[in-house]
């Protein structure tokens, strides 16, 4: 192995590493038993994150119109508390959010196929802790999910 190809392999990430040693981990959503491509697929980070973005951008809106004399640090904080709000009432009853079903995605359980809100405060909670939605397992879920039971699909 040339130093191009350990470099490579380290910017890749272990899962491609191992991949090129010859471990098959098959494809994201395999064990859940979601299929591959196209709906019901799980969610791809690119989709995921820009979800994210137009939700945190609308409740960033709704904090400085409703609760702020402008944009400082109480924004902020008045955002999260919106962001942790609406996740709560929208992926609790319906499954997504504005930016999630701006981008085509869908939070389900994974026993039952729908969130009840218990279920939908606790994935929304650890969301909001941010730390846990940066933790994913080997099929992209984040720790929240996980903990939630949930999973992002596709729609």
């Amino acid at each position: 192995m040339d130093n191009r190809q350990a470099i490579g392999s380290w910017l890749s990430g272990p899962r491609a590493a191992m991949e090129e040693a010859g471990a098959d981990f098959g494809y994201r959503g395999e064990q859940l038993g979601l299929p591959e491509h196209g709906p019901g697929s799980i969610a791809r980070p690119g989709r995921r994150i820009g979800a994210l973005a137009v939700d945190w951008g609308l409740c960033l809106l709704i904090a400085y119109g409703l609760f702020t004399d402008g944009y400082d640090a109480r924004t902020g904080n008045w955002a999260l508390l919106v962001f942790l709000v609406l996740s709560v009432l929208t992926v609790g009853t319906l499954g997504f959010t504005p930016g999630k079903r701006l981008f085509g995605l869908r939070v389900v359980a994974l026993d039952t196929g729908t969130v009840r809100p218990l279920r939908g405060l606790l994935r929304s909670v650890l969301l909001c802790l941010a730390v846990p939605a940066l933790v994913w397992d080997r099929d992209g879920r984040g720790l929240h999910d996980r903990l939630a039971r949930t999973v992002e699909i596709r729609v």
